[in-house]
């Protein structure tokens, strides 16, 4: 496997100060990497990074080889406003192509059967020309999912992409991430989630104030980092 992204001694913060430091992992083509860590520890701003959208403090967070942020397709967390957005399902997913598009205002036929494979692949395309705000919490974050595709196919950042959903919808959510890992694509996944990153990820990277942790799951489960949050409970402090 093909290392995409390395990070070493990063420190992540703004000019208030240092959220945290001592950074290092890697990210192979491939790979499932689960972020954990308490709300505050720095995952957003790690997010941040990893998409080009702020330098590191110090230390190096790489791009490699021909690997850029333009090769990472972001699903953020949804805010109220967006959950009722008044567009087809179709418009949403076809408006991933946007970034590769430069100035050209209007979709070519690669881009729309792109769309429409992606809605395939997701087992979404019934809903085309379904309206974003009709839609259950589950189907909604299948579009966004398709979308993110649509940007970028080498690898999939997830920013607690199943908050809010019934457990039902959470697991088939889960299940589609699970495909997409098992079809090549990279997934970086950030929650609060523990029971489901120790059954999904190949990979935990645990942020705390108080103990770091890289490495792959299995290994998690005996780390100082690993046993706190297991005695803890399923869920991370929120």
């Amino acid at each position: 496997m093909s290392e995409q992204i390395i990070c070493r001694n990063a420190a992540l913060g703004y000019e208030d100060g240092i959220v945290t430091e001592r950074l290092n992992f890697t990210v192979s083509s491939g790979d499932y990497l689960c972020i954990l860590g308490e709300n505050g520890s720095g995952k957003s701003t790690l997010i941040k990074a990893l998409l080009g959208l702020k330098p590191q403090v110090s230390g190096e967070i790489n791009w490699c080889g021909d690997f850029s942020a333009r090769d990472i397709g972001y699903l953020p967390q949804q805010t109220p406003v967006q959950r009722d957005f008044p567009a087809s399902v179709k418009e949403i997913v076809l408006s991933g192509c946007l970034s590769k598009m430069g100035f050209r205002p209007f979709y070519r036929a690669a881009e729309k059967k792109l769309a429409l494979d992606t809605m395939k692949q997701l087992g979404i395309e019934a809903l085309a020309n379904r309206c974003y705000r009709e839609l259950s919490g589950g189907q909604q974050q299948r579009v966004l999912l398709a979308r993110a595709l649509c940007a970028a196919s080498k690898m999939l950042l997830l920013d607690e992409p199943v908050t809010g959903l019934d457990p039902h919808a959470q697991t088939e959510l889960y299940e589609l991430v699970a495909k997409l890992n098992r079809s090549g694509i990279s997934i970086i996944m950030v929650s609060h989630d523990i029971s489901s990153a120790l059954k999904y990820a190949s990979h935990i990277l645990h942020i705390s104030k108080k103990q770091l942790f890289f490495g792959a799951t299995a290994d998690y489960l005996g780390s100082p980092a690993g046993r706190r949050f297991l005695e803890s409970g399923d869920k991370c402090d929120e």
